[in-house]
């Protein structure tokens, strides 16, 4: 589930190319890093959740956040824009 989960926000932020704004794809950049370490990890420690995932990626864009990785209006757009993800990613898998 969580490979899937995971090939379903690439994709995402894939399509983004086509129509996203600058800072949307800077974030999604930002994001595809954040996102496949995370995964590594779950699947390292056996985490099977997407709700394990979605805290691994948030700790590590707090970790991130807090070693001055961020300007604050980058915060805001990458902690925005993985929530988005997320939650289209959550809603096209329970399709």
């Amino acid at each position: 589930m969580i490979a899937d989960f995971e090939a379903r926000v690439l994709t995402l932020i894939d399509e983004m190319v086509e129509h996203g704004s600058d800072d949307e794809l800077f974030a999604g950049g930002y994001l595809r890093g954040h996102l496949t370490l995370a995964v590594a990890q779950a699947q390292e420690k056996g985490d099977t959740t997407l709700t394990q995932l979605d805290m691994r990626v948030r700790h590590s864009l707090v970790k991130a956040i807090k070693a001055g990785e961020l300007a604050p209006a980058d915060q805001v757009l990458v902690l925005g824009l993985w929530q988005r993800l997320y939650q289209t990613a959550l809603l096209e898998l329970e399709e």
